[in-house]
C-alpha cells in the first residue's frame, strides 16, 4: 500500500475555542476495555469488516461482510449490556484476506485508548479502522480527521503525540508527504 496520509481541518470555530474545552468523560470511557474486547470480537469474530468508535457519543457503527451496502449503529447501554455479541452469528472475514491481522487490531485500540485518554484538551473522538483496506480514520477533539493507512500508523506513531506529553498537536497544519 502507498504511503498515504491525509488530514483534513474541520470546522475553524472549533479549532479556536480547542484550549478552552475539556474532555467529558463519556458512557464508553470507564469500560474502555470492555468496549476493545467487543469491537475486537465484532471484528474477528462476528463479521464486522470496517467499524467506526464514536468515544463521546458512545456508539458503534458496523458494517458486515455479508450486508455491505448497510451500516448498523448500537449506542450505549446496548453495546454494553450483557449478551450483545451473542446477536450476531459467528462470520470470520478470512476469505476477504484482511491486511489487519488480529494482533495489529488489538495495537490499534491500545493506540486509540493512549489518543482517547492521555490529553485533557486534544483527544480522540471517533476512530476508524477497515479491517479489509487497512485504513485507520481519526478525529479529534479541535474537529481535525487524520485518515491514514496501518502500516504508516504504526511506523508514525510518535507523530500522534498528545500536547500533554510534548507531542505536536493533531490539530494544527502538518505537511506530510503524499502518494
Amino acid at each position: 500500500m502507498p504511503y498515504k496520509w491525509m488530514q483534513v481541518k474541520g470546522d475553524p470555530m472549533v479549532r479556536e475555542f480547542l484550549f478552552a474545552q475539556r474532555r467529558v468523560e463519556s458512557y464508553f470511557d470507564p469500560q474502555l476495555d470492555l468496549v476493545h474486547d467487543i469491537v475486537c470480537a465484532l471484528l474477528v469474530t462476528k463479521g464486522v469488516f470496517n467499524i467506526r468508535i464514536h468515544y463521546s457519543s458512545s456508539q458503534l457503527t458496523c458494517w458486515f461482510c455479508d450486508d455491505v451496502y448497510r451500516n448498523r449503529v448500537y449506542v450505549r447501554e446496548e453495546v454494553l449490556a450483557p449478551g450483545f455479541l451473542e446477536q450476531f452469528r459467528d462470520q470470520p472475514i478470512d476469505h476477504l484476506r484482511p491486511v489487519v491481522d488480529e494482533e495489529e487490531l488489538i495495537k490499534v485500540l491500545e493506540e486509540f485508548r493512549r489518543l482517547r485518554t492521555s490529553d485533557e484538551q486534544v483527544y480522540l473522538r471517533i476512530g476508524s479502522l477497515n479491517r479489509i483496506n487497512g485504513r485507520i480514520g481519526m478525529t479529534f477533539s479541535c474537529d481535525g480527521s487524520h485518515y491514514i493507512d496501518h502500516r504508516t500508523f504504526f511506523e508514525k506513531l510518535e507523530t500522534f503525540g498528545t500536547l500533554a506529553n510534548g507531542g505536536q498537536s493533531l490539530c494544527q497544519p502538518e505537511d506530510h508527504p503524499r502518494d
